[in-house]
C-alpha cells in the first residue's frame, strides 16, 4: 500500500492522491472546469493521474478508460472511482498513450492532461516526473499523441490536450489541423514567470468524409 501524500477536494469529488501520483494542481483544476461530457458518451483519460478526469467525466459517460503509465497513478484512480462511487462504469489500465488500445476502438470523447514543461531529454525519469517531464521541448509526449489521438476519435468526437506555452501550443493546433481538425482554445490561465497554460479542444473538420474512412 502507497503512503498517501493528501486527500484533495475538488467541488463534490474526493481524491486520496499517492506520493508517487501527480497532485491535482492549477492545470489540473482549469481542465476539470471544462470538461463536457454528453449522456452515454464512450471517453478515454489518458494520463489519469488520480482519476480527476475520467471521475468527472463517468458522472454522465457511459464508459470511460482511464490509462496512465504509472502503476501507482492506475491504483490510485482504481481507488478514486470507488471512493467517488463510479467505479462500475470507470476502468483503470496500464499503458503508454494508446498502446494498450486496439486500433478500433473509438471514443467520443479524449482528454489528455499532457507531460508539458520543457525538462532534461532523459529516459528514465521517476514516475512523479513522468507526469509533467516533456523532454528538452517540452513536447515529446505532445507530439506522440497529436499523432495517434485521432486515430481513436469518432467522426463526431472531440479531444480536449491541456498544455503551456512553454510548449509551443501553435504547433500542436498546426499538427491537429493537418489531421484534419479544427481546434479552438476553450480556456486559460495565466500562471507566475510567464507561464500560460491553455485548454485546447479539437474536432474533425469534415466528420461525414472521416466517418468514410473509418
Amino acid at each position: 500500500m502507497r503512503s498517501l501524500t493528501k486527500r484533495v477536494l475538488f467541488s463534490e469529488y474526493v481524491f486520496d492522491v499517492f506520493e508517487d501520483v501527480y497532485e491535482p494542481a492549477e492545470d489540473s483544476f482549469l481542465f476539470a472546469d471544462n470538461v463536457k461530457v454528453n449522456e452515454g458518451d464512450i471517453v478515454i483519460d489518458v494520463g489519469t493521474g488520480c482519476g480527476i478526469l475520467g471521475i468527472i467525466a463517468a458522472e454522465k459517460a457511459a464508459r470511460v478508460i482511464a490509462i496512465d503509465i504509472n502503476p501507482h497513478a492506475v491504483r490510485c484512480a482504481r481507488g478514486n472511482a470507488v471512493l467517488n462511487h463510479v467505479d462500475h462504469k470507470m476502468f483503470c489500465i496500464r499503458g503508454d498513450l494508446f498502446t494498450a488500445i486496439e486500433i478500433r476502438s473509438k471514443f467520443d470523447l479524449i482528454l489528455f492532461n499532457a507531460p508539458y514543461l520543457p525538462s532534461a531529454d532523459v529516459e528514465e525519469t521517476s514516475w512523479l516526473e513522468s507526469a509533467w517531464s516533456g523532454g528538452s521541448s517540452g513536447r515529446r509526449i505532445i507530439d506522440r499523441f497529436v499523432h495517434d489521438a485521432p486515430n481513436y476519435l469518432k467522426p463526431e468526437g472531440k479531444l480536449l490536450l491541456l498544455q503551456s506555452n512553454l510548449s509551443n501550443i501553435s504547433d500542436t493546433q498546426g499538427k491537429l489541423e493537418g489531421e484534419n481538425m479544427k481546434t479552438t482554445v476553450v480556456a486559460e490561465k495565466a500562471l507566475p514567470f510567464f507561464e500560460t497554460i491553455k485548454l485546447i479542444r479539437a474536432e474533425f473538420a469534415n466528420p461525414a468524409s472521416n466517418a468514410k474512412n473509418q
